[in-house]
C-alpha cells in the first residue's frame, strides 16, 4: 500500500455522504471510515476479494431501521442516497471507489464479521463497504442502454426512436 488515501479526503467523502437526503429526516446511515492498516488487513481477509486488495482505505456503511410515518422505513433509500454522494466525491477528490454489497451481504454474512472487527453495535447493521484508493488499472466504461430506450418524456414508449435521450 504505496498511495494513502489522505484523511482529509475521507473526511471530505463522509460528510458529503452525511448530507445526502434522508427520508423524512430519519438520518439513518453512520459511516465508518478505515485508514488503518492493520485494521484494513483484517478487513481485506474477511472479505476475501481481489475487488479490494489494493484500496489504501475504506468505509463502511451502516444503517439502522428507524419506521416514520405510517410505519415506513427509508434506511435503504438513506443509504444508497449517502453512497452514491460519496462515490461521486471520491472521484471529485482524484480517488476511484465501488459499491460493495452483495459479496458481503450472501448467506455466509461476511459484512457481520466486518461489523464485529470495526465495533458496529448490534442496532445498526453494516450494510457495504466502498473501497477507497487509486485505480490499480485503468478504468473502462461498462457499456449502458442508450438513453431511448431508458428515458422518456411524457409516457413510458419502448418503441419511440426519438424525442428521447
Amino acid at each position: 500500500m504505496d498511495t494513502i488515501v489522505p484523511r482529509n479526503d475521507l473526511k471530505k467523502i463522509m460528510e458529503v455522504g452525511l448530507a445526502a437526503p434522508s427520508g423524512s429526516n430519519k438520518q439513518t446511515t453512520s459511516l465508518i471510515a478505515i485508514d488503518d492498516v492493520q485494521i484494513l488487513n483484517k478487513l481485506h481477509s474477511v472479505v476475501n476479494s481481489s475487488i479490494c486488495e489494493t484500496a489504501h482505505a475504506m468505509i463502511c456503511v451502516l444503517t439502522k431501521r428507524i419506521c416514520s410515518y405510517r410505519g415506513k422505513c427509508y434506511n435503504i433509500q438513506d443509504y444508497s442516497a449517502a453512497i452514491e454522494n460519496m462515490l461521486l466525491a471520491c472521484v471529485e477528490l482524484g480517488d476511484q471507489s465501488c459499491w460493495i454489497e452483495g459479496i458481503i451481504t450472501d448467506s455466509d454474512n461476511i459484512r457481520r464479521q466486518m461489523a464485529k472487527i470495526v465495533s458496529v453495535p448490534d442496532e445498526n447493521e453494516l450494510v457495504c463497504f466502498l473501497p477507497v484508493g487509486v485505480a490499480s488499472e485503468p478504468l473502462t466504461n461498462l457499456s449502458k442502454k442508450v438513453g431511448r430506450k431508458r428515458a422518456w418524456f411524457n409516457e413510458f414508449n419502448k418503441d419511440s426512436k426519438e424525442g428521447n435521450l
